[in-house]
């Protein structure tokens, strides 16, 4: 059965590789929205992780409440469960830049398949936030839009209150999950269009259409260019990127910027990375999609255009640099963090990730003793460290315990990072953070409460 899965999380904070999951929420539909089932988690807190303080007075919940729920290890292991189920289309507001790569990470950290739920068993992924700004340009009637300080709002809790969505606290993972059903039944009705964005998420029907718009002008929707440019750019074409194959490069043409690029600055144009699947969402450039393009930036456009016609051999340095740009690598990248950076695993890690899951805690110990991949023997070790320590042997635990002396160390050298050379939040800095936040007079009694409550906490770290 082809299903819907209406999901939102709450987590200690922002970082994928470091964060982890507190509170999950999930309601499945039909294809018709209809509701067949709710599930719902609390997730303890893992002895490795710093919270946020900006997370805590955003969700509201306390250190009495992270400190109860299942653990990490089985809790992600249902979620993972409940995404891979066959047929479903898991999907949320604003999931694909957020919760779903943070979801990723967690699979990745608790040694399971981190990307089936993408393309297996007739799964995949949607996303309501770039749908809603579609509706919000070419179907505007569908719903109240909020306007806060003269622009239009797309966060989530502004629209909910707008319209009367759901009842409840935003950041709370249920009633954004509610709220998110509610907002999609409201753009279900306008059906016609809900049929042609979600052919967005579907690779083989977003490449086809995005095939017909490589050789002209196109136009680009996406929330990145914001109110102002309303949410939209003129784009042309660069090519398929040389290392990443499912990214295809669109340069943006009403930069008023374009035409001062020379050879030693093609570095900095305004390039954005597509996904096939994903958005931005990539439309012809067609008199029917141009209302909100003001003729200004419709002559900016037609002008940079014949700029890069005259010269071709900037135009060719351009899609030269931009495909066979590399992020950076960082040798030093946390096995957390290291998702990106090692491939998939062969079958060989693949069983092995099985044969873990399976196995009794005391077993998991011997295989980690048993596995030669350093990366898969430290991310089982700290598996069995958070969760089973008990289980670990002499040296196991003595490994473990190095690597807690690192979560809360004031070395600078020792502090560790992510893929993209992000440091680990540590307690101190956690704690400065909180002295910061207390100069916000906005700030209630009961995040002021919270942050009391995670200083006394992280004071027990250094």
């Amino acid at each position: 059965m082809n299903t819907y899965l209406f999901y939102d999380i709450e987590t200690t904070g922002l970082s994928k590789a470091f964060d982890q999951v507190l509170h999950f929420a999930a309601i499945r539909t039909d294809h018709s929205l209809n509701e067949l089932e709710r599930h719902e988690i609390k997730i303890k807190l893992n002895p490795d992780v710093i919270p946020s303080p900006a997370a805590m007075i955003t969700h509201h919940m306390g250190l009495k409440e992270i400190a109860e729920g299942m653990n990490e290890l089985d809790g992600i292991k249902q979620i993972h469960h409940w995404l891979n189920l066959p047929g479903t289309i898991s999907l949320g507001y604003n999931t694909l830049r957020f919760d779903d790569e943070f979801l990723r990470f967690s699979f990745f950290r608790n040694l399971l398949p981190p990307y089936t739920h993408q393309y297996a068993n007739r799964c995949g992924r949607m996303d309501l936030y770039p749908m809603a700004v579609m509706y919000f340009l070419f179907k505007n009637t569908v719903l109240k839009w909020p306007i806060i300080n003269g622009k239009p709002s797309f966060k989530l809790a502004d629209i909910s209150t707008e319209n009367q969505l759901a009842e409840g606290r935003a950041h709370h993972a249920m009633v954004d999950v509610e709220a998110t059903l509610a907002l999609a039944r409201l753009l279900f009705k306008e059906r016609e269009m809900w049929d042609y964005l979600i052919g967005y998420f579907n690779k083989e029907q977003d490449q086809a259409r995005l095939r017909d718009l490589q050789n002209a002008p196109a136009l680009m929707i996406d929330s990145i260019f914001g109110s102002e440019k309303c949410y939209q750019s003129p784009v042309l074409f660069l090519g398929t990127h040389q290392y990443y194959k499912n990214q295809l490069l669109w340069l943006r043409l009403d930069s008023e910027e374009l035409t001062k690029i020379t050879p030693d600055t093609v570095s900095e144009a305004f390039v954005v990375h597509k996904k096939i699947g994903e958005p931005s969402f990539i439309l012809p450039f067609k008199e029917r999609f141009l209302t909100h393009l003001s003729p200004e930036r419709r002559a900016l456009s037609e002008s940079n255009k014949q700029w890069l016609a005259e010269h071709p051999d900037i135009f060719s340095q351009l899609r030269t640099y931009h495909a066979g740009y590399q992020y950076p690598i960082y040798p030093e990248t946390d096995v957390a963090a290291s998702l990106y950076l090692n491939g998939f695993w062969n079958y060989a890690e693949e069983n092995f990730c099985r044969t873990f899951h399976i196995s009794s805690h005391s077993q998991k110990a011997k295989l980690i003793e048993q596995v030669q991949n350093p990366r898969l023997k430290m991310l089982a070790l700290r598996i069995l460290g958070k969760h089973y320590p008990e289980m670990l042997t002499a040296d196991q635990t003595e490994q473990f315990a190095d690597y807690m002396k690192k979560i809360s160390s004031a070395d600078d050298n020792e502090i560790l990072i992510d893929y993209q050379g992000k440091k680990r939040l540590t307690p101190r800095t956690a704690l400065n953070e909180i002295e910061e936040l207390r100069k916000n007079s906005k700030l209630t009694p009961t995040q002021l409460k919270l942050l009391d409550e995670l200083e006394h906490y992280l004071q027990s770290f250094v």
